[in-house]
This record gives structure tokens, sequence and C-alpha cells, in this order.
């Protein structure tokens, strides 16, 4: 049988745009997620989910969250957002101030 993950705790950096907290390199089964932190007027750029879900938790800030260039979502704080697999998005800060937010990823299939 293989060695179970090991907890861990990772502090948030308030000083970058984005980091990496937990992925296979850190120990995880297949669970990815990271922290980001968007300036006004910043968005985090088109991609795809691929065969992933993902969800966004809203620490700070407004956006605007991009589906397939058709469809858009107006967030803000205190929000959880799901992505379903293979779906193009993209996320904006429309706030005055940041968007900061976790990223959680998980195998759909």
């Amino acid at each position: 049988m293989a060695d179970l993950p090991k907890p861990k705790i990772v502090k948030l950096e308030s000083n970058s745009k984005y980091q990496r907290l937990f992925n296979k390199d850190s120990g995880t089964l297949g669970l990815k997620s990271g922290h980001v932190i968007l300036k006004k007027g910043e968005e985090i750029g088109e991609h795809s989910t691929n065969d992933l879900e993902e969800a966004l938790v809203i620490l700070k800030g407004k956006g605007l969250l991009l589906i397939n260039s058709e469809e858009e979502f107006d967030f803000e704080d205190n929000s959880v957002l799901y992505i379903p697999p293979d779906t193009i998005h993209n996320v904006k800060n429309t706030g005055n101030g940041i968007l900061e937010y976790i990223f959680i990823t998980s195998n759909a299939k």
C-alpha cells in the first residue's frame, strides 16, 4: 500500500499574483489548488479546465467570470464559484481594489 499524504499548512502570501498551494509535487493524491491576487483591471487569462472540476473561493473583491466567451457571471467576496470540466473560462477583476481567491481543482473523470 502506498504511503498516504501527510497533513500540512501553507501560509498565504500577500505579495505575489500567483501562489501554488497544493499539487502532486507537494504530496497530494490529485488535488490542486492555488492562491491568486489580481489588481484592478487584471485578468487571469482564458484557459480550460480540461478534465478537471474547479471551485473558486472568493476571499476579497469583485469580479467577472467569463465562460466559453459567452456567459458572464458577476461575483464578489464571500462567494464560491463552480466551473465544470472542459470549460474555457477567464476571471477578471472588476472592482476598485484587489481580487483575491483560492482555486481548487479535482479530477472529474
